[in-house]
């Protein structure tokens, strides 16, 4: 290997823990990130050409490096590949966030808000768990993670009570997408690559994504007590927001059947979600403009997608732009590839490697990892093996560990501005153990139930 090799992978650990210290240096970490994917792709230009060669990835690339220099092919190659798959998500997570805010601004979480009448945090943790466990499984776990910080903002004042909340919806999260074949990217990825089928996966991966949410439910149930602070209700009956109860109820019936819409959409025209989700966004903006048209001109900003876009967190898609064009460069310098590799040699067991998977997509996108994974293996194993049901458990839900690692966390992260080190201190050890206790229960059951 190349010095430029494992200066790649220097310059990233420098740049996680930047990521990671945020608070303490006072650099955001939208910044840190932007730095991080530039300075990997620089240096990837610098020593890529050696360093394909040394991974054995030169001669897929040879026929690419015909118009004359590598840099030229890793600019109109490699990296608008990667950016594009990138933009995918970016757009999605655009769309999610502003039709969340849109419905938020009309006050149409109150259908949900007004029903939870309890201020008991084990009662209240257990209720959104499982909310948001199920919803996961149909709206994808991204968009259900910004959908239950908007109910959080309306159910518990305290700033760390909803930290703590939103760290479980986070691991909620992510257990309820690894069961569904349209819940996370990565199952996506395997259900669409044909590697497991739709009701097999449910039924094999179900029961231990069930367990890896209920385990710390119940540990916390004996450690958690107390009530959760209600924040006051500001009526906005008056001329400060006027709409109305109709305006309300239609809104979010629009705006969640948008999003639920999402995977049928995909289904029947096999276009990317995104699409599915910009269709959603643009109706939903014909809506409200066509709704408000009579409304006073200094209260449209806040009821309309116009003003609903002025608000979105900018500088937490920016961090996730970052983040994933730093993962990208390692996966084109075959970094992941190595590691995969590595893994296979030295560690052997399938299902161990599947845990050591989960546990690095804490760290390293889960995308990529899979995406390796499925390289390796595609023409060992058959539809429905084990490894791949595995495999889709172990990478939805090993991202929970890590607030950066899953597109659930980066989003909630960016929305309530939770630290990283609060996070690793107060919600990863509830991960970690729902996480074995999940890979425990599948291994056990594919052992004495299936076999």
């Amino acid at each position: 290997m190349t010095y430029m090799f494992y200066l790649m992978i220097v310059v990233f650990i420098l740049g996680y823990i930047c990521i990671a210290l945020e608070h303490p240096l006072k650099v955001n970490k939208s910044a840190s990130a932007l730095v991080l994917a530039v300075l990997l792709w620089v240096l990837f230009i610098f020593g890529g050409e050696q360093i394909l060669v040394n991974t054995g990835n030169f001669h897929r690339y040879l026929e690419e490096f015909s118009d004359g220099t590598f840099s030229v092919w890793v600019s109109h190659h490699e990296l608008l590949e990667h950016l594009g798959e990138i933009s995918e998500i970016i757009f999605f997570l655009l769309g999610a966030m502003t039709i969340v805010e849109l419905v938020d601004s009309h006050e149409g979480f109150r259908i949900i808000t007004d029903r939870i009448k309890t201020t008991n945090k084990i009662k209240l943790l257990w209720i959104l768990s499982i909310l948001t466990f199920f919803m996961s499984a149909a709206l994808d776990n991204l968009p259900t993670s910004i959908v239950m910080v908007a109910l959080l903002r309306k159910l518990i004042a305290d700033k760390k009570d909803r930290w703590f909340f939103a760290g479980i919806v986070i691991i909620a999260a992510n257990s309820g997408g690894a069961w569904s074949p349209i819940g996370d990217v990565t199952t996506i990825m395997l259900w669409i690559g044909g590697h497991v089928t739709t009701v097999n996966i449910i039924l094999k991966t179900i029961v231990p994504s069930f367990i890896s949410m209920v385990i710390p439910l119940i540990i916390l149930s004996f450690l958690m007590k107390g009530m959760v602070r209600r924040p006051a209700r500001v009526e906005r009956e008056d001329q400060s927001n006027p709409t109305t109860a109709f305006e309300r109820n239609f809104i979010f019936i629009m705006g969640i059947g948008a999003l639920l819409m999402i995977p049928v959409f995909k289904t029947i025209t096999h276009l990317p979600p995104y699409l599915g989700m910009l269709l959603g966004l643009g109706i939903l903006w014909i809506t409200t403009e066509i709704l408000h048209k009579s409304k006073h001109e200094e209260h449209k900003p806040m009821l309309t997608v116009v003003g609903t876009l002025r608000r979105i967190d900018t500088p937490s898609v920016l961090f996730f732009l970052g983040i994933l064009l730093a993962v990208a460069a390692l996966q084109s310098a075959g970094h992941l590839q190595l590691l995969a590799t590595e893994l296979d040699l030295h560690v052997g067991n399938l299902y161990l490697i599947n845990v050591v998977i989960g546990l690095l997509s804490a760290v390293v996108d889960n995308v990529p990892l899979v995406a390796g994974a499925m390289g390796m293996y595609e023409s060992t194993f058959v539809v429905d093996h084990y490894f791949w049901e595995m495999l889709a458990y172990c990478a939805g839900t090993g991202g929970s560990i890590l607030i950066i690692g899953s597109a659930a966390g980066v989003a909630v992260m960016g929305m309530e501005k939770i630290d990283f080190i609060w996070y690793l201190r107060k919600i990863s050890i509830w991960a970690v153990i729902g996480y074995f206790a999940g890979a425990a229960t599948y291994w056990s059951m594919n052992m004495f139930l299936f076999e």
